[in-house]
């Protein structure tokens, strides 16, 4: 499952190559200098010259490199910490609505990308009588619980953001439709089963999905309206229900949100 959690670009082995490729710099450098400044000398004193020449950049240079490669590498972390802050919803660890979608618009554009693929938008049914019955603070519990359980079941390689308030979307490269399909049951299968007890009360949890299938040329728009349309049909079919169609037999319809 793909999360925001690449390592940072700067790492030890980038550490060890500043730091011995500058202080060798600094060798060559000297010597270089060393050689034209004082190359008419010749014995022991033409020795000494040499060996300062080359142990000053050791002493010097190579402390000074693995410092400042040191602060490079911590800018290179803290960097990363910020853009994993700005792309990662700060509730459920999942991607944002943002760079969900990025990430979908990169994957379709992609000229290596797999040519099938299914997106599932997956809305937590009666929602709002949790945050009615037990309070806010528990509703975002209940939100953790689905997203938890939503990625127990994904590949690597899948991915999963929140799209805002209690909406969420999966995006399953490289399947077919009936694929797709038997993902979204094993996700509501596994909300169906997690477990939420606020205030020790057992709660039931269940989803509804819809879900759009491709096998052609798409555009993460055309897959959006597709799979939530396909999600309003669900819930209106009843909810704690799953349907995946094939975005190239899929007919146009217009259904009203429900709760």
């Amino acid at each position: 499952m793909m999360s925001p959690r690449n390592l940072p670009l700067f790492g030890w082995s980038s550490v060890g190559r500043w730091t011995l490729f500058g202080t060798m710099a600094c060798i060559a450098a000297s010597i270089s200098f060393t050689l034209l400044a004082f190359g008419d000398l010749s014995g022991e004193l033409a020795l000494r010259i040499l060996i300062s020449a080359v142990a000053l950049p050791i002493i010097i240079g190579a402390p000074l490199f693995f410092y400042f490669s040191m602060r490079m590498r911590g800018l290179a972390i803290a960097n990363a910490r910020l853009g994993r802050v700005a792309r990662t919803d700060s509730l459920t660890s999942c991607l944002n609505r943002g760079a969900f979608t990025s990430h979908i618009n990169a994957w379709l554009r992609a000229p290596a990308a797999a040519s099938c693929g299914a997106l599932l938008m997956i809305d937590a049914d009666n929602f709002k009588s949790i945050n009615d019955l037990y309070g806010h603070d528990k509703g975002d519990e209940a939100l953790t619980v689905i997203a938890r359980a939503i990625r127990s079941v994904l590949r690597n390689g899948d991915i999963v953001g929140r799209m805002g308030g209690e909406e969420f979307g999966v995006f399953l490269p490289g399947v077919t439709q009936h694929q797709a399909q038997l993902v979204a049951e094993r996700i509501r299968a596994a909300v169906n089963a997690a477990e939420f007890s606020p205030h020790g009360e057992p709660r039931p949890l269940s989803v509804s999905i819809g879900g759009a299938a491709f096998s052609e040329t798409t555009s993460f728009t055309q897959l959006f309206r597709i799979a939530d349309q396909r999600l309003y049909g669900a819930k209106h079919a009843g909810r704690n229900t799953a349907a995946v169609v094939q975005v190239e037999d899929h007919p146009t319809i217009n259904l009203q949100r429900t709760a």
